[in-house]
This record gives structure tokens, C-alpha cells and sequence, in this order.
């Protein structure tokens, strides 16, 4: 259970290692007989549909240990990726992303992607760093002055997007959307506590730091408003 990459990377090998004795000697056969049937696409799907009765016999028995579960969402998205973008398959063929829509299985993957979300927010605002420009020495790229916290959250929400946006339904991908909303939420609470302990020294170093933050966040924002 531990391990799910050992049989998703097979998956792959055996794909890879097939293409081309199907595109070579199977599909001239295929073609011949006037059939519209892709070799190559076909065994594809056939591997992939013995992963997803592998995942659908191991997700319960792991579905309440966070770190092994964690893993195995960070494994079958790996293998997606690498699935359509090295090896062409169709969004139209069943997926591993059915399996993880499911549920049960997608509920505790919401409570678990939250959980770790906000444990990251805990460890990027208490960093000695928190409030500091990475590239406060270069003018030229730092016109912003954005605080490593800001631009940490921000990657964290990317991050979270590239994660859901391969999920087929669009109602689930609104619940990791309304994750997201939460997390901003969270976090402009986070930025008015700490503004509040400043109030005093308004031109104070962490006070524009705050300011700096909240308009690049808002301005990334604004820049995603078209994204669907």
C-alpha cells in the first residue's frame, strides 16, 4: 500500500515500451481492415483500467492514514500527467480521476489537501523570512516588494489548481475552488493580526510589508479572474 508507484511506473514502461511494436505491426493491420481503432490508445486503456481496479481495492484500506493516502494522490497525479502529456491519451478514456472524484475518496482528499494547506500557512508566516522581499537587492524585479509570504500563498494556490483542474467534473473542481476561497479568507485574517500588533508603527518595516502583500495578492487575482 505504501508503494503505489511501483505498479503506476509499470504501467508507463510497459506503454512506452509497446508503442512502437503497435504503431509498427499492429496498427498497418488495424488499418487495412478499414477499422478506426488506435493499437496504441487501446492498450493504454486496458492497462489503465487495471490501475483503477487496483486503486478501487486499496483507497479504502488507506483512506484514514494521511500520510500514505497523501502519497498515493501525489502518485496517481504523476502518472496522469505523464499518461496525456507523454503518452497521448484521451481525456474521453476513463481515468484515474474518476477514481479519486468518487465520494468518499474525494471528501477526505478535500480534508487532507486543507489540512497540509493550512500547516504550510502556519510554517510561511513564522519564518524568520516572512515579511522579506527574495529579491529585495533587484530593483528591476522586485517593483512589488513582495514578502516571501505573499508569494509563498500564491504559489501554494497554483499549486492546488494544477492539482484539481485534471478532475472531469466541473461541481468538483467548484469544491476545491470554494477550498481555495477559504484559504484566502484565512489568510487575510492572518494579515490583519498581525497588522493590528503594528498599528502603532504604520511606516514601520512589517506594516509595508503587509500593504506590499495584500496588493500583489490582489493584483494575482484580478490576473486569474479569466482563467474558467
Amino acid at each position: 500500500l505504501n508503494k503505489p508507484e511501483w505498479y503506476l511506473t509499470q504501467v508507463l514502461m510497459w506503454i512506452g515500451n509497446h508503442s512502437k511494436f503497435l504503431d509498427d505491426r499492429i496498427q498497418p493491420i488495424l488499418d487495412k481492415t478499414g477499422s478506426s481503432v488506435n493499437a496504441g490508445l487501446e492498450f493504454s486503456r486496458a492497462l489503465v483500467m487495471l490501475i483503477l481496479e487496483k486503486l478501487a481495492a486499496d483507497i479504502p484500506c488507506l483512506l484514514y492514514d494521511d500520510a500514505l493516502f497523501c502519497h498515493l494522490v501525489d502518485e496517481v497525479l504523476l502518472f496522469e500527467r505523464d499518461l496525456y502529456n507523454v503518452h497521448g491519451y484521451l481525456s474521453s478514456f476513463p481515468s484515474c480521476m474518476h477514481i479519486l472524484s468518487e465520494e468518499s475518496c474525494f471528501q477526505r482528499w478535500l480534508t487532507v489537501e486543507k489540512k497540509f494547506a493550512l500547516q504550510k500557512m502556519d510554517s510561511m508566516l513564522s519564518s524568520d523570512a516572512a515579511w522579506i522581499s527574495q529579491y529585495k537587492d533587484i530593483t528591476d524585479v522586485d517593483e512589488m516588494k513582495v514578502p516571501d509570504c505573499a508569494e509563498t500563498f500564491m504559489t501554494l494556490l497554483l499549486v492546488i489548481t494544477d492539482r484539481y483542474k485534471n478532475l472531469p467534473s466541473a461541481s468538483r473542481k467548484l469544491q476545491f475552488l470554494g477550498l481555495q476561497k477559504e484559504l484566502v479568507d484565512d489568510f487575510r485574517i492572518r494579515l490583519t493580526q498581525v497588522m493590528k500588533e503594528e498599528t502603532r508603527a504604520s511606516l514601520g518595516f512589517r506594516y509595508c510589508a503587509i500593504l506590499n502583500a495584500v496588493n500583489y495578492i490582489a493584483t494575482v487575482l484580478a490576473d486569474w479572474a479569466d482563467n474558467v
